[in-house]
């Protein structure tokens, strides 16, 4: 089973403690029943599926009040901010590997893989700023470049509230987006990049473009553009449902991560209980991040500002995973790919979707151990060994 190895540890460098804000209604009572402490219990028990040893911190990365050159928040406030961190126990010696979830996500998605992980990596996984059980400012960016920046620049202080380098860095959907932006603004953190399922490396001539630009012309269309580009999000629904938000939560966990793909279960009933639960506080709590959906997204979820653009100026060596049914294009990789003047892979797992690591999390670790292979073994007497069984090379 899974634990803390101590307490949250706050070290005064880099965590300090929380201030909390009590609610003078009973959680039976409240319209939306979570709290940053549901959080954080909801994370406990999700990872008590997980065999290896970790630590939970909450690690301060400022307050970023008047006068900072830190962009991520633009308050008065002088309340330090925080990035929610678990650390695996791991080898003495293994290399870095840090993960970012995606979109309407939390760390704690990674649940499946990180018994495989922690055998070959020190695995840090964080909830990025505005997420999960991350401090949640209030949310002020006004631009494209500003969300970025909040993602970008907090992930920065993280790191070095933490001095390391050298990362493996891995990002999903969303997750990918900012890694990628990280990689190309502080490439000399990052030793190799990972990319699961990756937003911004579609174009205007994806076929799903072309369909939204059609639907958008509908009166369906209409309104659904409307309130995307008033920054309705999906969270907004499930606070909006109060006390019956867990219930269309459940919907979509049971739904989406049902057997589509083989017969194979994907979460038995334990795992979608706990990740549902997991999913709703996270979803639930006070919006913050979750506001970058109109800045990054255009309608459609497409990105607004391409990272396929940016592919000529690449200095990390990169490695893309996807699903073979993940509905992210891989061929906007393989076109970034050509551009890129580093040495770039792109791997896919069958029997998977856009979360190739929860659907087949067997395909998802064995793509790992060859997208990093010359950092485990590197005195292997091959700097290409064969292909483990099942996974393409695109």
């Amino acid at each position: 089973m899974a634990q803390e190895i101590n307490k949250p540890a706050f070290r005064s460098s880099a965590s300090t403690t929380v201030a909390k804000r009590k609610s003078a209604w009973p959680p039976v009572l409240r319209w939306i029943p979570t709290s940053t402490d549901h959080i954080i219990a909801a994370e406990k028990r999700l990872l008590s599926l997980v065999k290896t040893p970790y630590v939970q911190e909450k690690v301060n990365i400022g307050s970023g009040a008047p006068g900072s050159k830190v962009r991520w928040f633009r308050s008065s406030s002088n309340e330090p901010r925080f990035i929610n961190t678990v650390t695996f126990d791991s080898k003495e010696g293994s290399p870095t590997l840090v993960m970012i979830h995606g979109y309407a996500a939390s760390q704690g998605f990674f649940f499946k893989n990180f018994d495989y992980l922690a055998n070959h990596f020190q695995v840090i996984a964080i909830d990025m700023l505005g997420w999960g059980g991350s401090s949640r400012p209030d949310f002020k960016c006004k631009s494209t470049e500003e969300t970025e920046a909040w993602f970008v620049d907090s992930l920065e202080e993280w790191r070095k509230a933490k001095n390391l380098s050298n990362l493996i860095l891995l990002g999903h959907s969303l997750g990918g987006y900012i890694a990628s932006k990280y990689a190309l603004k502080h490439p000399e953190h990052v030793q190799h990049l990972i990319l699961v399922g990756p937003a911004g490396f579609s174009s205007e001539s994806d076929i799903r473009f072309k369909r939204f630009a059609r639907f958008r012309e509908t009166w369906k269309g209409s309104i659904m553009y409307h309130l995307w580009e008033s920054n309705f999000t999906p969270q907004k629904l499930v606070r909006g449902l109060g006390p019956w938000g867990p219930n269309l939560v459940r919907k979509y966990t049971t739904g989406r991560f049902s057997p589509r793909y083989s017969p194979e279960i994907v979460l038995t009933e334990e795992q979608n209980r706990l990740l549902t639960d997991y999913a709703y506080h996270t979803s639930a709590a006070k919006a913050s991040g979750e506001l970058c959906l109109k800045y990054i997204f255009s309608f459609g979820a497409m990105t607004r500002k391409l990272l396929l653009n940016s592919a000529s100026e690449w200095k990390v060596p990169t490695t893309f995973i996807y699903g073979t049914d993940d509905w992210m294009n891989y061929q906007g990789a393989q076109e970034a790919r050509k551009r890129m003047m580093i040495p770039c892979e792109i791997i896919r797992v069958p029997k998977a979707g856009h979360f190739v690591f929860l659907e087949n999390p067997d395909g998802f670790h064995s793509a790992m151990w060859y997208a990093c292979r010359r950092v485990l073994s590197p005195h292997t007497d091959t700097d290409t060994p064969p292909l483990p069984e099942g996974l393409e090379l695109a």
